[in-house]
């Protein structure tokens, strides 16, 4: 059997269950304990790739019966807000990048949630000592992290302006998934566990995830009705069911005073989100980023993200030299000194551009790019952190100017979810959406069934008037989420996405490096071990890529520090998503064949329709 025999089986299996009320467990063959997904299809008429079997089989099934790619983006997402609890929902937020067929333009929408409109500068600072909280886990688990959400905005906003079915629609997967319930995997159950500590501090979601006070069993079923009724609200309603009325009220309420466990002894600051704040809240359709890269054409997310600029700046950095006939030690050598030059200038220069001004233009000149490859020893590793550039005065030619260095700290966490969709028409969707860290603030809404994001951990914890990432009213906070679509010869080559933080950035940048340069298939491109260089003094890397080349790249000098925290129990970077298109008009969907449990990808006819 074909693993796209298979991957049929499986949506067949789905639908099914479906209408009979069951849980999903995969092909009517399998032992119904099982969950069958596949990281890899190859196919036509339609592509979908997610890290969830039930997000990637509704995705498929809207473009089955006739719908596009944003339509069946959208009901991904929904379904994802089910499945993934801990990475994505209408909690939280996202940026959504649509290849259009028919105009051959790239669109996109920023979905980033917003502080409120009385966040003071000090939000994050403790009255009590003077100090800023610890991050992990008073910080991230409080209200005083909740930003507007933006994901209900963008998924309206999205079909609005792209597709053709309308949000009911596009909700009622998720309804079914959310009612008839879910197989838990040990993914689900781990990151329950992790989050054990955060989840006890508040009745609604200890209520939710930790019944009887444990996370739930491996194969046991998950239902949230109380999900499946807040979407029912929306399809009803709109996003006015969210934005205004009863439901804004509630959400508001929660972040003020959230519902606070009486044994927790988490400090969990409460937040300033008001009603106002939902109703005047809006996605914003945007221009993308793009540079040219080895004759390609890559499109990505422009600020508030600085996804589509710190990529688009390596690789204009990249592009200055012969990386394909290098050997693997020395293309990973210029990938990781690419990669620290960008991010010294992600962190000097990029902001909300409704707040300050952003130099996106300069960011991704080629001329830019050039200048700043003069830094790059093709035999040294140069000192960390790395100068940015001076983006006021530049010429492309060595030596190249730098400037002060902007006193920053990492604060994104790591989860996210990523998913990817083509359908017959030639439409492309890359959508990152997230809820920020796994668990998000780890807040539930009572009553409501879905958890609400720490996102505005995402500014820079102290307040400084000269970092472009301060804490300021209504501002949108720096992301990384790097949806991407790159043309080849002005008709889609392949797109990716992928979650991890701040190391999203990167492992799209790794991913495009060994797709193009490496020569890897798409597959085989997201598979391979990564490492991730943001200006630090060491690298963060994934113990098996540690393993196949921390010795090639000590010479270089390169120091590793193995990837995963103390506060969740993986040791993974980023869970990448992608789909390529062949030139006989195939597609080759490609999701992550071990990190967070793999992923699922799916097309919808094995073979050309006839």
């Amino acid at each position: 059997m074909t693993l796209m025999t298979r991957g049929l089986m499986a949506i067949t299996a789905a639908l099914a269950l479906a209408v009979t009320g069951g849980a999903v467990t995969g092909p009517a063959s399998a032992d119904p304990r099982e969950t069958v997904k596949e990281p890899i299809a190859t196919g036509y008429g339609g592509a979908v790739s997610t890290v969830d079997l039930e997000a990637s089989a509704a995705a498929i099934e809207v473009l089955r019966k006739g719908g596009n790619a944003a339509d069946a983006a959208v009901t991904a997402a929904a379904t994802l807000g089910v499945t993934e609890p801990y990475s994505a929902g209408i909690g939280g937020g996202g940026y959504f990048v649509f290849y259009d067929a028919e105009t051959g333009e790239v669109g996109t929408i920023d979905g980033r949630e917003t502080a409120p409109a009385a966040m003071p500068p000090d939000a994050f600072i403790d009255p009590a000592t003077g100090q800023p909280y610890r991050f992990t886990p008073e910080l991230v688990t409080s209200g005083v992290s909740v930003g507007v959400p933006g994901t209900p905005a963008t998924w309206e906003r999205a079909l609005d302006r792209w597709g053709t079915v309308s949000l009911d629609e596009a909700l009622t997967p998720a309804i079914t998934v959310a009612t008839r319930g879910f197989e838990v995997d040990k993914t689900f159950r781990q990151q329950t566990l992790d989050n054990r500590l955060r989840f006890e501090a508040f009745t609604s979601t200890s209520a939710l995830f930790l019944p009887g006070g444990d996370a739930p069993a491996v194969g046991s079923v998950f239902r949230n009705p109380d999900l499946a009724e807040t979407y029912r609200l929306l399809a009803r309603k709109g996003t006015n069911g969210f934005y205004a009325g009863p439901l804004a009220a509630e959400i508001a309420a929660t972040v003020q005073a959230p519902p606070k466990a009486a044994g927790t002894q988490l400090p969990v600051p409460a937040g300033h989100l008001t009603t106002a704040d939902l109703d005047a809240y809006r996605a914003l359709d945007q221009e993308p980023t793009h540079v040219e890269y080895r004759g390609l054409d890559v499109y990505g997310m422009a600020p508030s993200s600085s996804g589509g600029t710190t990529t688009g700046e390596a690789l204009n950095i990249l592009d200055t030299f012969n990386v394909s006939e290098m050997s693997t030690p020395g293309a990973l050598h210029h990938y990781l000194e690419a990669s620290a030059l960008s991010f010294a200038d992600r962190g000097k220069y990029v902001g909300d551009p409704a707040f300050g001004d952003v130099p996106t233009a300069a960011l991704t000149d080629p001329l830019f790019g050039k200048e700043r490859s003069c830094r790059i020893d093709p035999l040294l590793a140069a000192e960390k952190p790395v100068l940015p550039g001076d983006v006021s005065s530049y010429d492309g030619v060595c030596p190249a100017p730098a400037v002060a260095l902007e006193d920053e700290k990492d604060t994104e966490n790591i989860s996210t979810t990523n998913l990817t969709v083509a359908d017959k028409w030639g439409n492309v969707v890359e959508y990152t959406l997230t809820i920020e860290q796994t668990g998000g603030s780890g807040i539930v809404v009572p009553g409501r069934g879905f958890l609400l994001n720490n996102e505005l951990t995402d500014f820079s914890t102290v307040y400084n008037p000269t970092d472009p990432n301060r804490i300021e009213p209504g501002k949108r906070p720096r992301s990384s989420m790097s949806p991407t679509i790159v043309l080849k010869d002005d008709e889609p080559f392949f797109a990716l996405g992928s979650p991890g933080g701040s190391t999203i950035i990167t492992s799209v940048l790794q991913t495009i490096l060994n797709r193009v340069d490496l020569g890897m298939s798409i597959s085989d491109a997201i598979a391979a071990p990564r490492a991730s260089q943001r200006n630090t003094a060491t690298v963060t890397a994934e113990p098996e890529f540690i393993e196949a080349y921390g010795s090639k790249l000590t010479p270089y000098g390169h120091k590793f520090t193995p990837s995963g925290d103390a506060f969740t129990s993986a040791a993974e970077i980023g869970a990448a998503t992608a789909i390529e298109f062949l030139p006989d008009g195939g597609m080759v969907a490609a999701a992550e064949p071990v990190r967070r449990g793999g992923g699922s990808a799916i097309v919808l006819e094995p073979s050309p329709t006839r």
